[in-house]
């Protein structure tokens, strides 16, 4: 059974998104603060987090930040009242992988839930396959039709990164962060020279497309 962990200051909402989600086959906990959650998490790990940004003392998008931390691979949904791009934004470049707004359609969300359970699924696994398209992560190889595609050591981790988690937008600082030395002397714009290059390289793959998602970063789409 997965753990689900609700961090919402809204007693309300946490107590009926717990209730559903227990309802629908999952251990679900709730908590009223990133607080609560931090020593909560602590004795129990947990499948995935579903947090509000507006919290107190420490809110989501700080919440988000000092998960991914300590954990880059256990999907975030933000569920919130906020609506703007920029809020968006905000959230994804923090970390999250999935984005709600209140009122929630709870049936959507138990939706949204499966599909980041079998993304977070897929990260986990040693070899992908995607049509034609074989990654192999111990050999840290990409063949697509039986022929090796030959990747420099960052242009596999970003290929395995976005086809791990497809249709999941990665903004550029995200992988800058994670896929560059702290104290490299880059701009954000290095991936999209990455990307440009990675591009060529499956030029002839018609199984998934690199996307560029405006204002934000890059999003692998299946196309199979």
């Amino acid at each position: 059974m997965f753990r689900i962990l609700v961090v919402d200051d809204d007693e309300d909402v946490n107590g009926s998104v717990c209730s559903y989600l227990k309802h629908n086959g999952y251990d679900a906990h709730g908590v009223l603060s990133a607080d609560e959650a931090y020593d909560h998490m602590f004795k129990n790990p947990e499948d995935l987090i579903i947090s509000d940004i507006m919290m107190p003392d420490i809110d989501g998008y700080e919440f988000a930040e000092a998960i991914r931390r300590s954990d880059k691979n256990i999907p975030i949904l933000f569920i919130t009242a906020r609506d703007d791009f920029t809020s968006k934004k905000r959230g994804f470049e923090a970390g999250i992988d999935d984005y709600m707004v209140k009122p929630l359609d709870l049936d959507e969300m138990l939706l949204r839930i499966e599909a980041l359970l079998r993304r977070a699924q897929i990260a986990e696994s040693t070899v992908l396959d995607i049509g034609s398209v074989h990654i192999d992560t111990q050999a840290r190889t990409i063949n697509v039709s039986g022929e090796e595609i030959p990747l420099s050591a960052r242009e596999f981790n970003l290929v395995h990164k976005l086809l791990s988690n497809p249709n999941k937008t990665f903004s550029r600082t995200q992988l800058m962060n994670e896929f560059w030395d702290a104290g490299a002397e880059s701009s954000t714009r290095t991936v999209d020279v990455y990307m440009t290059r990675i591009r060529s390289k499956f030029a002839q793959c018609a199984d998934f497309e690199i996307v560029t998602v405006h204002g934000l970063g890059y999003k692998a789409v299946i196309k199979i």
